[in-house]
């Protein structure tokens, strides 16, 4: 099966990218960045966007800005990229992680309320995958204690809880443009926010802590040196502009998708609220239950690998298994649906639902045919009853 390739391009880059080659500026000053910065804030419902070097950076920023620090605690999924955890430890305050939901891969309120402490200063809340968390549950809990709310929303371009777009919830959102992402320049990131000064400290923080209206060589934050050069910026100018026609794209072909599997049973597709009206579908994800679809989640992906459909059979180990929270400061709660997770859980890259329609339902045959194989052949090379 021929996927698209990812990342696309369209000739409308090469048009932003000669504006910023031909001036004097190619980084963080021009003009270019501004514009990028606030065409991608409106498009996800906030007034202000402070565009970053990568998604890692942006979480940082964003929790020096809520002076986040020693003493300190933070309350994390146990399931996501390590940058979630580790921009709270570089802080220097301590990350808590706190179970997922089953089948949505998003962190479970219910944890999250009893995890809460007095040391418990904000909720780094993922949006995995695409569908956001449940922000009906998560948004007043941190409402009645008074915490800061970050969106992790690196997976999440476009998306959307009743009409609503991810990142605009809290008191700020977080996007990577990593090459993966559904919006990519290759690197980059952004922190966008409706809270005017705070949206002020972060872009201050990014720009070695300089304030406008004052010398450029006053500093007035403990700020570095996180600029997007405007190469970036011309890239994702164009990348933005293909986003909407993708989603909807993705969108269609995942509802193509999961009509023509809906005969297979043994996996637990992601679990999406109804609140949840846009999706980009970042990921396609899903739990294997073995003793139902007679395959384990390993021998499923490694099936779907042989039939050329790539999958990913999810992470290796929960955020705090990794071996630098040995050292590190942390606190983790009971997670038994995250641990569960790390050995039934998959997912399959964005890029398989931007094929045509045809080769949606190609993909759909190939994953009910992988999987019959490979029962086959469990069934074949299983020892004879009485051997």
């Amino acid at each position: 099966m021929q996927f698209p390739d990812w990342p696309i391009h369209s000739e409308a880059a090469f048009g932003y990218l000669r504006q910023v080659l031909e001036s004097s500026q190619w980084g963080g000053f021009h003009p270019m960045v501004g514009q990028f910065e606030e065409q991608f804030a409106e498009y996800q419902h906030c007034r202000h966007g402070i565009a970053m070097m990568n998604g890692t950076v942006t979480l940082e920023a964003a929790l020096q800005a809520a002076d986040i620090g020693p003493g300190d605690e933070v309350i994390v999924p146990a399931i996501s990229f390590v940058s979630t955890a580790t921009a709270v430890s570089r802080m220097g305050a301590t990350p808590v992680f706190v179970d997922i939901e089953p089948y949505s891969f998003n962190m479970d309120p219910a944890r999250v309320e009893e995890a809460i402490s007095p040391a418990t200063k904000a909720i780094l809340i993922v949006h995995f995958g695409g569908p956001l968390a449940d922000l009906d549950r998560l948004l007043p809990l941190a409402r009645k204690h008074g915490l800061t709310v970050i969106e992790d929303a690196a997976h999440a371009h476009g998306c959307e809880w009743n009409g609503q777009r991810a990142g605009s919830f809290g008191d700020c959102g977080s996007f990577s443009f990593q090459n993966g992402k559904a919006l990519t320049a290759g690197e980059g990131g952004i922190v966008i926010s409706n809270r005017e000064e705070y949206a002020a400290r972060i872009r201050s923080i990014a720009n070695q802590g300089r304030r406008p209206g004052h010398s450029f060589f006053a500093h007035f934050e403990l700020g570095s040196n996180y600029r997007i050069t405007a190469l970036q910026a011309a890239v994702l100018m164009a990348q933005l502009d293909l986003l909407d026609a993708q989603i909807e794209r993705r969108t269609r072909n995942a509802a193509i998708l999961f009509e023509e599997l809906r005969g297979l049973e043994g996996i637990h597709w992601q679990q999406i609220p109804p609140a949840v009206n846009r999706n980009c579908w970042y990921l396609v994800l899903g739990r294997v239950d073995a003793a139902v679809l007679g395959l384990t989640r390993d021998e499923f992906a490694a099936a779907l690998g042989e039939a050329g459909i790539p999958c990913t059979p999810f992470y290796p180990h929960t955020l705090y298994e990794n071996p630098l929270y040995r050292e590190l400061p942390n606190r983790v709660t009971p997670c038994p649906v995250a641990k569960a997770s790390i050995g039934d859980a998959f997912w399959l890259p964005h890029r398989v639902l931007l094929g045509d329609e045809e080769l949606t339902r190609t993909l759909a045959r190939g994953i009910l045919n992988a999987c019959r194989e490979a029962r086959e052949r469990n069934r074949a090379s299983a020892p004879a009853k009485g051997s």
